[in-house]
């Protein structure tokens, strides 16, 4: 898995690689929706009964206008409404394998402008909440487990040991820009986690590296996975959520990019003739 998650997340790099010295991530946003609704606009034109799709909305069209030149026969009116809801149905038949084949690749997407859009990088000096979590097998109480002192971390309290959670938590802040990185030792193994502090508006974080399993590296894609057999289940920084400003707000990430994918979609679809 961690084979596929490196060689899609590099995809990415190189894609928003033009757009990472901008001011702004709209524009990153903009070309990545653009590309996605013309992705799903081919998925769909492949996948879909092109001529049952548009045999379906005809029959709609002639359906609804039965209904204005008979308006006044309510036998014609229930004739024509029923004929609707089958055209309806056919029309969602032939509608619902593209949109299941278009599920896959927009999942796959998503996971991967969620690390690109909705976390900020940490402010020099900003503290964060550190998070290890260990396994059901080990008591964070009598275990040995430190955070090890790197040049510009401030390690600003002592661990707290939650041993209902089996989680180890610190205030760490960091004086200097960059990505670092972090050093824990739980016993005898040695883990590590990225730390980024005052990079680019749009920039791939990472707030969590998982253990090796199939849906945990799924969804948390951007750093190598935990080995099974070690001490430590997750590690976790927490960064501040971010947004796309916009007339004076934060708007969501999904929210733009649903919206503007969904309209590049149906703008293009009579240049590249698909019937949707």
């Amino acid at each position: 898995m961690w084979t596929f998650n490196s060689i899609f997340g590099k995809i990415f790099d190189l894609f928003f690689l033009p757009f990472r010295g901008l001011s702004s991530p709209w524009w990153g946003m903009l070309v990545v929706s653009a590309l996605t609704g013309l992705l799903m606009l081919f998925i769909f034109k492949l996948t879909s009964n092109q001529s049952g799709i548009r045999r379906a909305k005809d029959r709609i069209k002639a359906h609804l206008l039965e209904m204005r030149l008979y308006n006044e026969s309510m036998r014609s009116q229930f004739k024509a409404q029923g004929g609707i809801l089958k055209a309806n149905f056919k029309y969602m038949s032939h509608s619902l394998k593209p949109l299941l084949v278009m599920f896959v690749p927009m999942i796959l997407i998503l996971i991967q402008l969620n690390f690109w859009f909705a976390y900020a990088s940490l402010a020099p000096g900003q503290a964060a909440l550190l998070k290890v979590t260990v396994k059901e097998s080990i008591n964070p109480l009598e275990t040995d487990i430190r955070l090890q002192p790197a040049p510009g971390l401030t390690i600003e309290t002592p661990p707290l040991r939650i041993e209902e959670e089996g989680e180890v938590d610190w205030r760490i802040s960091f004086t200097e820009a960059g990505v670092h990185t972090l050093d824990i030792m739980v016993g005898s193994e040695h883990f590590s986690k990225t730390v980024a502090v005052a990079e680019r508006p749009l920039s791939r974080l990472s707030p969590r590296r998982v253990e090796k399993r199939f849906w945990e590296e799924l969804f948390y894609p951007t750093e190598p996975p935990l080995d099974k057999g070690s001490a430590v289940s997750r590690i976790e920084v927490a960064y501040p959520t971010s947004g796309l400003p916009f007339l004076g707000w934060n708007m969501h990430w999904l929210i733009a990019f649903f919206i503007l994918s969904v309209l590049f979609g149906f703008s293009l679809k009579g240049l590249f003739k698909v019937e949707i």
